[in-house]
């Protein structure tokens, strides 16, 4: 194959469980190789602490499974095409933050730092700040100018200052050694292209809009004052943080020779500005005007792009943020989305296969190497026969009931101590009936973000499915244009958040002007839609508004975050 007049670019993308990177045509789009890496001490579920909502990564999984997957989509790729990558650009969850020393290095790789959580990236569905949270929000109210109107009014614990924070008060040794405090989607850039010095980090505009509280109507970030006076700790971080952020069209640098040589790439490689998975696999899918992205996981993100001048005097309450260019330069790019989606839906798994997993070992009947293919074989069938089952259930107003908030709620108004509920549950309620319960509820939880943005006068006129729940469930997409009672697209690409970084890395290296052209030539198209059954729409509509009035009744009934932050620390430490 002659690729003397191709370039390819490749495109990152960094998930909760794995990292995977795909070596794309820039000309068409063409997947020409692509690699995964699962990050081995996250998945021994080292550093992390379910019981206290604590979830931290280690910046080598990150490095290795840079290394690897490129490395590998380089050597299927062969020399000649490896010669003609033209740009690398990368997206990672978020708001997933780490303390750097002055050269940007995060702790966790310094002597004394290697097994110490604090030190390491804070993932995104860590909840142990849910208290500084609740702090920034109550604190925010004394100022005459609203540092959080563009993040929804309402101050996250996923988010980065409440992170901060947290880690700040717990960890004195962290809190000595600490410089600046750093998005991942920024540092690996930085890594990438041989930064040494942390002020000359180029920050993304997407991180620093939806989750630094960074604004240009600001200047920039809040000023010191309104931290120093949230806490003294504060005093003085936003001189090591950052005034200008940028768009992911434009470059953050160059290959560094160290990273070119263990990657067997050219120094002239383009590496471009970061941002979030969501918001990079937005552009991935072929984001539209008013059409929400739905990316679809472990969680979601739902992304909608406007035009500035149509939307910028309308501040949509209680999501994630909406920024100038933080999904297309030039457009206004908000988010929203959901803390548990398909994390729901492993939980009911799990909760499943805990006989098998206590019991099992235990047999006198089988042997070891039985149990452990007995094991695995129903563990891989639970989700696709309980789907199966599920699907031939009639539809009832008097159904169980679910309530979403299995990881707390993200959208619309953040709270991350909300509790999930099952209820109307009776002796008749088997395994398919409350797995059904459950996808309407995470239906239903996704319908609440359609109905903010229309009521806050920001309309969605349609849906795009994206991620491994939207490509693998026809049940669950069913549900969900049935339950929002609109057609959903499911866009073609399986990777939809990496095709949108080769999209990004294309722009910031020269090959298009503008990622709208790059979507255009790069873009996949969608291989299916799902349309409304009148029928069922007519009954969701009406359980919908149960499932609102039983919301409305559970969160009466939980505590305030302080309260019980307090509650699950001690418990922990009992």
């Amino acid at each position: 194959m002659l690729v003397k007049d191709l370039s390819y670019v490749i495109g990152v993308d960094y998930g909760t469980d794995s990292v995977r990177s795909v070596l794309v045509n820039a000309q068409n789009g063409e997947e020409v190789a692509s690699s995964v890496y699962f990050y081995p001490r996250w998945q021994q579920g080292q550093y992390c602490n379910a019981g206290i909502n604590q979830f931290r990564q280690h910046p080598l999984d990150y490095m290795e499974g840079l290394e690897h997957t490129i490395k590998e989509c380089v050597r299927k790729a062969g020399a000649n095409v490896a010669a003609a990558v033209k740009g690398i650009s990368v997206d990672t969850t978020g708001s997933t933050p780490v303390a750097v020393d002055k050269t940007g290095t995060p702790l966790a790789l310094l002597p004394g730092f290697g097994e110490n959580p604090n030190a390491m990236f804070v993932l995104w569905k860590d909840h142990t700040s849910v208290r500084e949270a609740a702090e920034i929000n109550e604190h925010a109210t004394k100022f005459d100018t609203n540092y959080l109107q563009y993040v929804g009014g309402i101050y996250s614990s996923e988010w980065f200052w409440a992170k901060l924070l947290h880690v700040l008060r717990e960890d004195a040794q962290v809190r000595e050694a600490i410089y600046s405090w750093v998005e991942h989607c920024d540092w690996i850039p930085f890594l990438l292209t041989g930064g040494n010095d942390v002020m000359q980090m180029k920050r993304s505009v997407c991180a620093a809009g939806h989750k630094s509280l960074w604004a240009a109507d600001f200047g920039g970030l809040p000023p010191d004052e309104f931290f120093a006076s949230l806490d003294p700790l504060l005093q003085g971080f936003t001189e090591r943080l950052f005034k200008d952020a940028y768009a992911s069209d434009k470059a953050a640098g160059h290959l560094s020779q160290e990273w070119a040589d263990r990657l067997g790439l050219s120094t002239e490689v383009v590496i471009g500005v970061g941002a979030f998975d969501a918001h990079m696999g937005a552009v991935g899918g072929q984001v539209e005007p008013y059409h929400l992205s739905k990316v679809m996981g472990t969680s979601t993100c739902d992304m909608l792009v406007a035009p500035t001048a149509e939307v910028e005097n309308k501040l949509v309450r209680g999501i994630c943020g909406q920024v100038p260019g933080s999904v297309i330069p030039g457009m206004m790019g908000l988010e929203a989305g959901q803390s548990a989606f398909g994390d729901t839906y492993a939980w009911f798994k799990n909760l499943l296969l805990w006989p098998l997993q206590q019991l099992l070992s235990q047999s006198q009947t089988i042997s070891n190497e039985t149990a452990d293919a007995l094991y695995q074989e129903i563990s891989d069938k639970i989700i696709p026969e309980l789907t199966n089952q599920a699907a031939q259930l009639p539809l009832s107003e008097q159904d169980a009931f679910a309530i979403d908030w299995f990881n707390g709620r993200r959208t619309p108004d953040a709270n991350q101590v909300l509790k999930g509920a099952i209820l109307g549950l009776g002796l008749g309620s088997d395994a398919p009936r409350v797995f059904k319960a459950l996808v309407e509820a995470t239906c239903f939880g996704a319908k609440k973000i359609v109905d903010r943005f229309n009521e806050q006068g920001v309309p969605v006129k349609g849906l795009i499915g994206l991620g491994g729940v939207a490509k693998k469930s026809p049940f669950i997409m069913q549900m969900m244009a049935d339950v929002m009672n609109m057609p959903i697209r499911i866009h073609k690409s399986e990777q939809t958040c990496a095709i949108g970084a080769a999209m990004f890395a294309a722009t910031a290296a020269g090959i298009y002007s503008r990622v709208e052209d790059a979507m255009e030539a790069m873009g996949q198209g969608f291989d299916a839609a799902y349309h409304p059954d009148a029928t069922r729409a007519a009954i969701y509509a009406k359980r919908y508004e149960q499932y609102k009035a039983h919301g409305e009744a559970i969160e009466k009934l939980i505590p305030p975050a302080t309260a019980q932050v307090t509650d699950i620390q001690e418990e922990a430490v009992r």
